[in-house]
């Protein structure tokens, strides 16, 4: 069984880490919001350990964006609380999560709400719509039901993306247009 485990306490990353693996689940850690749900399609957990305040998007945010997917209606979601990150109990209840679990975390009792959601995940993962697979391999997802992520698309990343890319090859362009202007201005 997968679990992503998407906290930015490096300190919550290795206690959950360790403690899930030693039970014998894979274990995928990302340390913000939008990583967790960047690597959603390419983890395909069973499970996601969120913490409730995180840079970029919350524990909430990604509850909800889980919750409201076709393609991870198995997936069950467990908040992380700490002590500077009280839990908001109704807006829990809202983003419709699974369970809540207090940082540091305490192996029996993380055990105790993720093993059971874990194990239910995946029965739904295995008797829902989506096709079995070949062994070693996970099923391709059907068009109608990914949910798009435009709605995740934050304007002023994308624009620091563009720059950096257009930064990272202007001296290409440059040349390649000075080339070019060298020989048409050389053959008129």
């Amino acid at each position: 069984m997968r679990i992503l485990l998407a906290d930015d306490s490096p300190h919550a990353q290795r206690m959950g880490e360790q403690i899930l693996t030693e039970e014998g689940f894979e274990v995928v850690t990302v340390s913000d919001g939008d990583s967790a749900l960047l690597r959603l399609e390419d983890v395909d957990p069973d499970l996601v350990l969120a913490g409730v305040a995180m840079t970029h998007r919350s524990g909430y945010e990604i509850c909800q964006y889980v919750k409201l997917s076709p393609r991870h209606k198995h997936v069950r979601v467990v908040l992380a609380t700490g002590v500077k990150d009280p839990i908001d109990e109704a807006e829990a209840r809202h983003v419709q999560a699974d369970g809540i679990v207090q940082k540091p975390f305490q192996a029996s009792v993380l055990l105790g709400v993720v093993k059971p959601l874990a194990e239910m995940a995946a029965k739904e993962r295995g008797s829902g719509p989506l096709p079995a697979a070949a062994p070693g391999k996970r099923p391709a997802p059907k068009a109608a039901t990914v949910v798009p992520m435009v709605a995740l698309i934050d304007p002023e990343r994308v624009r620091a993306a563009v720059t950096v890319a257009l930064d990272a090859s202007l001296a290409g362009i440059i040349e390649e247009i000075t080339e070019k202007v060298l020989i048409a201005l050389g053959t008129r």
